[in-house]
């Protein structure tokens, strides 16, 4: 009889990802759910003896899932597989019941090894089933043949026939809803691997947001960050970032607010003054970007070198921040992740900017990881 298993995930890139990671042959009846009131439900029906779970989804995040498992002792065995790998979100989750934790992007060989570790799955079980295997690959070469065909060739002919109309030569930059779905799960990955290494340099819990992605005009940026507008003074750094055909810039935003919190935590005895704030505030600049552009560049298989920070101000509003870069692009990939730290009212956001020209590079490489 087949394993009623329950993906629960509020990526559709993800809930792939692990259903590809699966041991082959294994004889499982698979359900998704797009967020923990979905993955409830779906347990309620049945269909999950067998839970891999995200943490960070809207409507019910995993944490709420567990803590509903465990209130309604309901029957399932979990596996959490999430971007936050925060040693703590790893000790919250196994004291909520969760059997193991697996990090994001999933591995299929440790899924299988936690897999058949817990006895949820044993090579008795394997079926005489075509492999799943062969279809991605299949699917690959299908996407392979999709893109070659872009529009790039044909405004050649165009331009032969009428001199005028440049437009076709640069084909419209757009991200459709599966493709920002991707970009939305490299970015939690990444920014998973930045809250780590914050957290254990503040030696807290950094409560990890699901990152905004836009693609939109530069004009709008101060529209995007309103939430953080209508908080008190910012300060800012900037620090551009190229490499195999894209480009763009990372900012951090701090409050001003938070600075004080920041120097406890961060062990610093000094009285705060602008140095000092400064000086905070690069620390935080080089681990949260360095480590964002990391995690992106490792999954899209290409590296960022990035230029030195700038100081875009101190004691400012956001909109006199940002400012600085509304006169380079007309439009921008954006990616906002906003930081806050447990227990503190630390907040900084977290901007990534791509150039227009950049999109279509990132387009093409985000199509390979698409069905």
């Amino acid at each position: 009889m087949a394993t009623a298993l329950l993906i629960c995930d509020d990526s559709n890139m993800a809930r792939k990802q692990v259903a590809r990671s699966l041991p082959d042959g294994w004889d499982v009846d698979i359900t998704f759910a797009t967020n923990g009131a979905e993955g409830i439900a779906a347990i309620k029906e049945g269909k999950g003896d067998v839970l891999l779970l995200d943490l960070n989804m809207p409507v019910m995040d995993g944490y709420e899932v567990l803590e509903a498992i465990l209130k309604q002792d309901l029957p399932t065995l979990t596996i959490v597989i999430s971007g936050d790998i925060q040693p703590e979100a790893h000790q919250r989750v196994k004291s909520l019941g969760a059997l193991d934790f697996i990090k994001k992007p999933v591995d299929k060989n440790k899924l299988t090894e936690i897999l058949k570790a817990y006895g949820v799955f044993s090579e008795d079980e394997l079926i005489a089933n075509k492999p799943p295997l062969s279809e991605s690959r299949s699917v690959s070469k299908a996407v392979d043949k999709v893109e070659l065909p872009s529009a790039i060739d044909l405004p050649i002919l165009d331009i032969e026939v009428a001199p005028e109309p440049e437009l076709p030569t640069r084909p419209a930059i757009e991200i459709d809803g599966d493709m920002r779905d991707c970009y939305q799960e490299i970015a939690n990955v990444a920014m998973g691997r930045a809250g780590d290494l914050l957290a254990r340099l503040l030696n807290v819990f950094v409560l990890l947001p699901i990152p905004n992605v836009n693609l939109i005009e530069v004009s709008e940026l101060t529209m995007a960050l309103s939430d953080v507008e209508s908080k008190d003074k910012t300060s800012g750094i900037c620090q551009g970032f190229i490499g195999a055909g894209i480009s763009g810039e990372a900012l951090l935003i701090l409050n001003d607010s938070s600075f004080k919190d920041v120097a406890s935590l961060m062990k610093y005895d000094h009285e705060l003054d602008n140095h000092i704030e400064l000086e905070l505030l690069m620390d935080m600049a080089n681990l949260l970007i360095g480590a964002c552009l990391s995690g992106i560049s490792e999954q899209l298989d290409m590296s960022f070198s990035q230029g030195h920070p700038v100081v875009l101000g101190q004691h400012r509003k956001i909109s006199e921040l940002i400012a600085t870069n509304t006169n380079k692009w007309k439009k921008t990939l954006a990616i906002e992740i906003s930081y806050s730290i447990e227990n503190y009212p630390i907040k900084c956001d977290l901007l990534l900017l791509f150039t227009e020209e950049s999109v279509i590079t990132l387009n093409n490489k985000i199509a390979y990881l698409l069905d």
